[in-house]
């Protein structure tokens, strides 16, 4: 293990994590017809994909998942693709998926697509949250709200050993 980094979040911290944000956004949803998690490729959506069945577990609100490809070094020039079909997110609540709040930029442009249909409403959650802001997107639900300082790197692992680190 690098020496230079610090845990932030464990395996069993990161489930309660999601557990606990399941149970504010059925609290949030109760009274939709259906949810669409959009997950931001690759960390995003395997966060979405863990929330989904966390969700399915406790509800039977209608979960539906997709993930949002965009190139987070430069989201204005390339295009933003939904797994799913655009029309598809109309008068549906989506909740954007991510795994680490900075800027707050990849959350703005990963929003892009849902600009050219008219959602019921548009949330957002994060496992970590930095607050950094240069951008005006505010996590709806935040697993971990986290004071850094610019040069500071947080890394989210979500394979087979499930850890959030600073370094």
């Amino acid at each position: 293990m690098d020496k230079n980094r610090t845990l932030l979040l464990s395996a069993s911290d990161i489930k309660k994590k999601i557990e606990r944000i399941s149970y504010e956004i059925l609290e949030n949803c109760d009274e939709q017809d259906g949810i669409i998690l959009a997950g931001i490729k690759e960390s995003g959506y395997k966060l979405a994909e863990k929330l989904s069945k966390q969700l399915k577990k406790f509800s039977v609100i209608a979960v539906r998942l997709c993930s949002i490809s965009i190139d987070k070094s430069n989201p204005t020039q390339s295009k933003i693709v939904c797994s799913i079909p655009v029309e598809e997110f109309r008068n549906k609540t989506v909740i954007i998926v991510d795994d680490v709040a900075h800027t707050g930029r990849t959350l703005f442009y990963a929003m892009k697509p849902l600009m050219d249909v008219e959602p019921k409403q548009v949330q957002v959650m994060v496992l970590i949250d930095r607050k950094h802001k240069q951008f005006p997107i505010v996590a709806d639900y935040v697993g971990l709200l986290l004071s850094t300082n610019m040069q500071e790197h947080v890394t989210v692992e979500l394979e087979e050993v499930e850890a959030v680190y600073v370094s």
